[in-house]
């Protein structure tokens, strides 16, 4: 059994990640089709990225399909630096 050294601090890597202008593009269709449906997008995406489960995405406007195309970590990175880009 492997074990893991907690005084190092690991690090995400991605091997092909979807430029900004795609993920921004996606987020903006899911959070329009789920403001359309009458659902909270905060919330919605909020499972979705928590529980990776895509029925948390309307599949109204091609949504769910569209945001099943990014990785949930991309997702997230994306949300964490535009805020902390725009503190």
């Amino acid at each position: 059994m492997k074990e893991t050294n907690l005084s190092q601090t690991q690090r995400i890597r991605s091997l092909e990640k979807p430029n900004n202008l795609e993920v921004n593009n996606i987020l903006k269709q899911v959070y329009d089709a789920l403001t359309e449906k009458g659902y909270s997008p905060t919330n919605q995406l909020v499972g979705y990225i928590l529980s990776g489960d895509p029925t948390y995405i309307t599949a109204s406007n091609n949504a769910r399909n569209l945001i099943t195309k990014l990785e949930r970590d991309e997702l997230l990175e994306e949300i964490i630096n535009f805020y902390l880009n725009n503190l």
